[in-house]
């Protein structure tokens, strides 16, 4: 028997359901929130349809290669043999998803693969999203809430719901703005899962990624995200549509800008994070101070504690597992 493709096949199907789960915050987590309402078979089933379609064509586009690139260029070589080592990574990241802790996973599944000028560059590039991120909400959500309360006059906390996002009537606008982020996200970051598999997939490994991540999906959304979901319940205003929109887009756009920048992998938990910790900011400025800055800067400061701490963890085991698998 051939292990290392045996071991090759379990830890992509361990990797699948772990970095979809642990990123479901960021792509899928304000669509759950928001919808709780409709079924949510239904809900998985519109996910899982654009994630075939955008798989296929990155496929098709691509020269049959998944990752759009992002493994084949960037010093992120494919093993000559998977080990039982390589699925330290993915265990890990499923523990901590378990535990409701978002984490890095193009940092802790990439660097058991990467050189370490590549997790350099994937670092570097991250620190940078983050900052942008953070800017870029601070100042929207702090300029067109002052726009719109200089309008309709002051916003009390019985609004319940971000002035930003009462510029936005429509249900679908959400869906549609969901949809943007989960195909840019998917585009970004399936090379965290398609780390695990051949650079160039045939019909058959593209049929088996299909048919597992649609699989992984429906579980995801059965269990309404599971206890990472947290992270986004716990935020201003993410069980509204109209706040929910304008979040999935903006963060989309960021996310395209650094998919366009270059091939370089990098953490989009980390952007997500710093996004809404930059709204959460510009929002303490309104809502008739219900919100104040006591409340908003311990809880920014929670999450970046959470994910810096185990961001250092699981660089440090992925570094630790790829020394040791003969990396």
């Amino acid at each position: 028997m051939d292990w290392s493709f045996v071991f090759m096949i379990v830890w992509f199907s361990l990797a699948a359901y772990s970095v979809i789960a642990n990123d479901s915050i960021q792509t899928l987590g304000t669509f759950l929130e928001s919808n709780k309402k409709i079924a949510w078979w239904k809900l998985a089933f519109a996910a899982s349809t654009i994630a075939v379609i955008v798989i296929v064509w990155s496929w098709v586009a691509t020269g049959w290669d998944i990752s759009r690139g992002r493994l084949t260029t960037k010093g992120i070589p494919f093993p000559e043999a998977f080990t039982i080592w390589h699925a330290i990574a993915p265990l890990w990241l499923m523990l901590l998803t378990r535990y409701g802790i978002p984490v890095s996973t193009s940092l802790l599944i990439l660097s058991v693969f990467a050189t370490s000028s590549t997790i350099t560059k994937m670092v570097s590039k991250s620190m940078l999203g983050y900052v942008i991120a953070f800017l870029v909400a601070y100042v929207l959500w702090f300029c067109v809430v002052r726009i719109y309360e200089n309008r309709r006059g002051k916003i009390t906390s019985a609004s319940r719901y971000t002035a930003l996002g009462n510029m936005v009537n429509r249900q679908y606008l959400q869906w549609l703005s969901t949809w943007y982020l989960w195909s840019v996200w998917l585009m970004h970051d399936m090379a965290n899962i398609a780390v695990y598999l051949p650079r160039t997939l045939n019909i058959w490994y593209l049929l088996f990624t299909l048919v597992l991540i649609v699989w992984w999906l429906f579980y995801i959304f059965w269990r309404w995200g599971g206890k990472i979901q947290d992270v986004v319940s716990s935020k201003t205003d993410t069980q509204y549509i109209k706040a929910a929109t304008l979040i999935d887009f903006v963060y989309a756009c960021v996310l395209l800008y650094f998919k366009e920048l270059n091939s370089v992998p990098m953490s989009t938990t980390w952007v997500f994070i710093w996004l809404l910790a930059g709204r959460e900011l510009a929002l303490s400025h309104f809502k008739d101070h219900w919100l104040d800055l006591k409340v908003v800067f311990p809880m920014i400061f929670k999450d970046f504690a959470k994910v810096l701490f185990w961001l250092i963890i699981s660089v440090w085991l992925a570094l630790a597992v790829g020394a040791v698998s003969g990396w």
